[in-house]
């Protein structure tokens, strides 16, 4: 692998600071890339049948020719893994594999077997050495980078979880050309989130250049990639454990997005494209609340119907997902918070959102009359 062809961007979190390597064929040197890191001995790589089936042969012969021990746990593939069951089941097979508090996890796959291996590391001997190898464009813009690990739970998502931080993640953009399309736009969404709540520069390349990235083009993926990357890392490094609020501002959407696929067993969308369809209802709150225009707004909700994400499909029942968005994470005093654009770039988190407002956003595709309601007391 050359090293002129791998792009680092750096989580700087002091002596537990890591790098993410961005490039083409990372996976082929990804045994080299962990024993720089310090690690040796054994590591558990846990990955899903489709990931491994295309990727765990590479990645094992480039440990193994790096000295390492390769134990394999692959998972049922789905959001269905995240599940108690499931990491019950993985941490008997790290106990079959009797791993020392020396050994490393390694995640080769997708958000969900980064969250339940990460989980898994975190919990496993108090906490295992961890390396993340993201294979979709949604986990290597967002879901890899920051330690964020956990499981579902039936009253809502990632509800049982850690911060446990990786010690690198090493997101080669090979794998990206082998997803499903429906997969590949999923992770749009969450590309379309960093620019819309964090750079408008990046938001106007996106307008200009969507067609680029969903053709697999290879500046163009290396550009959104390295952008989303650069973006969360300083947020991290800012506010690790989202005490500051700024690591919130990573939600916007996921207030909406997650009660969606809570109220709908976590199987009739993928996280991106609940997260899409957030995005498209918090913009239109935000224009009721009068903290965005409808300018700012329409090309928000554009910008997602180009990348094929499902802004216009008809919520579920108002009263369920109200009570499931009661369960969200960024829930404080009682009140739930959500994250708005204020304009394209710039993002602020709102509470005691008036409930007639969550009504109409939830029950109406369309353009919202704000003339309707009345918007007063709103805590920005």
């Amino acid at each position: 692998m050359t090293a002129a062809l791998v792009e680092t961007v750096t989580v700087d979190l002091g002596e537990r600071s890591y790098p993410i390597w961005i490039g083409e064929g990372l996976l082929a040197g990804l045994g080299a890339h962990v024993a720089g890191l310090g690690l040796s001995g054994t590591v558990a790589l846990v990955s899903v049948p489709p990931v491994f089936e295309r990727y765990g042969g590479a990645a094992v012969a480039s440990l193994a020719a790096a000295g390492f021990e390769v134990r394999v746990d692959v998972v049922p593939d789905g959001e269905a893994s995240k599940s108690v069951a499931q990491l019950s089941a993985l941490w008997d097979r790290f106990v079959a594999h009797r791993l020392e508090r020396s050994a490393a996890v390694i995640a080769l796959g997708g958000g969900v077997v980064g969250d339940l291996a990460g989980f898994a590391a975190a919990t496993f001997k108090r906490g295992l050495p961890f390396v993340q190898c993201p294979t979709t464009l949604l986990a290597q813009v967002d879901s890899s980078v920051g330690g964020k690990v956990a499981i579902d739970h039936p009253g809502g998502k990632n509800l049982i979880g850690a911060f446990h931080q990786p010690l690198a993640v090493c997101a080669d953009l090979g794998t990206l050309r082998t997803l499903p399309r429906r997969e590949l736009v999923a992770g749009l969404a969450e590309v379309i989130r960093s620019a819309a709540a964090f750079d408008a520069a990046f938001f106007e390349f996106l307008e200009a250049d969507l067609e680029a990235l969903l053709a697999l083009d290879a500046g163009a993926l290396r550009h959104a990639v390295a952008t989303c990357c650069r973006i969360k890392a300083a947020i991290v490094a800012g506010d690790e454990r989202e005490t500051g609020g700024r690591r919130s501002l990573l939600n916007l959407g996921h207030t909406f997005g997650h009660a969606l696929e809570t109220l709908t067993g976590y199987s009739a969308y993928r996280h991106g494209e609940a997260v899409g369809w957030g995005i498209a209802r918090a913009a239109r709150l935000a224009v009721l609340l009068d903290r965005c225009s409808e300018a700012d707004a329409a090309r928000q909700e554009a910008l997602l119907r180009r990348a094929g994400l499902p802004v216009d499909d008809p919520s579920p029942d108002p009263d369920a997902m109200l009570a499931a968005m009661a369960q969200d994470k960024k829930a404080a005093g009682g009140k739930v918070r959500f994250v708005l654009t204020e304009k394209i770039g710039s993002a602020n988190l709102y509470a005691d959102i008036p409930e007639k407002l969550l009504r109409v956003v939830l029950a109406r595709t369309g353009r919202e009359n704000k003339a309707a309601c009345t918007c007063k007391g709103v805590e920005g």
